[in-house]
């Protein structure tokens, strides 16, 4: 809460030194001698955040996929949660992607993209994209933070980690340790965010004036339009699985563990109660424990939804013309290392940041979404554990077809 509030204070003097400075500096020189100084402190924000990105997904995501090998029934309930996650997967993808493209939140704003803020803009072709999959080195992957290819790389090597027999359980232990190393580091330098953001602000203001409040409001209450229409089709979703009653039993019963992600903006917050709570609704510890972080990892809805959204309306934002093409393989980038990326505060930035370079879109764009990411991640993260709650629930009564899940007294 420390941290939210130091957001809040830093949005505001942003707000007031960027109007100041677009009232009161008429020199053109002048105010952009101010916003290429506070632009520095931008590039340095965001290169601190993409420096963890390749080792992030790398650990996370293999350390994932290793941990679904081995026996029979596991495979089966992996199997059965990953088509549901993939289903809500696409769900949340086409929900964004309808409401993005149908209000168009950044289609006015027309920013500028400065010599120092150009990304490297990759060429894309069918035949170039499926070469470009698969990696000459890791090492040069990671040093290029090429993600796709990590995502390759770590795809294959999680499905072939429990054949090196003992080892296994080392290589593991060395992901969940570099995870969680990255995870650190990622909590120090968002502790920093506030001293961003309040460029960022500043600088946009400094830029565009008073009018990019509008663009703000748009961007605000479309996406939580994109959520509360997720939230209908995850609700919808359960109910087929689940039938009515045992829906609404559940969603009684995870009212606590989704209020602290939703303050907290963070799910493992809520680990220990959403465990609680679907033990109590009747899911056995067995299929909860091997689920739930499962889920965490490989159904974050929610983020998803914010990951289209956010890189569409930067590419409005910025007048970055899409092809049918190039909006594909923008999709299909995010599904993939999204599944891969830890369940923290604002780790969707990461996610979002590793895909802005494959379509031309100036990084400098993270700085400007990131000034209320804050009041969107609350909402995403709770529609992350709604989604979580109701897959695992459902998956187990797939597992236990003839058994009654939810009692009850829930």
């Amino acid at each position: 809460m420390w941290l939210s509030w130091r957001i809040i204070g830093a949005t505001c003097l942003g707000v007031v030194v960027g109007l100041a400075s677009h009232a009161l500096i008429k020199d053109a020189a002048l105010r952009a001698e101010l916003t290429g100084a506070l632009g520095t402190i931008n590039t340095v924000f965001i290169r601190s955040i993409k420096m963890i990105v390749a080792p992030l997904v790398l650990s996370s995501l293999m350390a994932g996929i290793g941990r679904m090998g081995g026996e029979v029934t596991a495979a089966r309930i992996a199997v059965r949660a990953l088509l549901w996650f993939l289903a809500a997967s696409c769900a949340a993808i086409l929900i964004a992607f309808l409401v993005v493209t149908s209000f168009g939140p950044g289609v006015d704003l027309h920013l500028r993209v400065t010599t120092a803020s150009a990304p490297r803009v990759v060429a894309m072709t069918a035949s170039g994209f499926v070469t470009n999959l698969v990696p000459t080195s890791i090492f040069s992957a990671l040093a290029e933070n090429e993600i796709l290819q990590i995502v390759v790389f770590a795809v294959i090597a999680g499905l072939v980690l429990h054949r090196v027999g003992d080892d296994a359980t080392l290589i593991l232990k060395l992901l969940d340790a570099s995870t969680r190393l990255m995870l650190q580091m990622a909590r120090v330098i968002v502790a920093f965010s506030p001293i961003a953001i309040f460029a960022s602000v500043a600088v946009a203001l400094a830029q565009q004036g008073g009018s990019i409040f509008a663009a703000y409001a748009a961007y605000l209450g479309e996406f939580y339009l994109c959520l509360g229409i997720l939230w209908g089709a995850i609700i919808l979703a359960g109910a087929a699985a689940m039938g009515r009653k045992r829906q609404w039993r559940l969603l009684i019963a995870i009212r606590e563990p989704a209020l602290l992600a939703f303050a907290a903006t963070s799910m493992e917050v809520a680990y220990p109660t959403l465990l609680a709570r679907l033990e109590n609704a009747g899911v056995s510890n067995r299929i909860a424990s091997f689920l739930l972080p499962l889920s965490y990892a490989f159904n974050l809805s929610g983020s998803l939804c914010y990951c289209v959204f956010a890189t569409l309306f930067l590419a409005q934002a910025f007048d970055v013309k899409l092809s049918p093409f190039q909006i594909t393989q923008l999709l299909l980038m995010i599904l993939v290392p999204s599944k891969g990326i830890a369940n923290v505060p604002r780790s969707s930035i990461l996610v979002v940041s590793s895909v802005l370079p494959y379509l031309g879109i100036p990084d400098s764009g993270l700085i400007l979404i990131l000034a209320i990411d804050y009041v969107l991640d609350m909402g995403r993260t709770a529609t992350n554990l709604l989604g979580t709650a109701v897959a695992v629930t459902s998956v187990a009564k797939w597992e236990r077809p003839s058994c009654e899940l939810l009692v009850e007294n829930t």
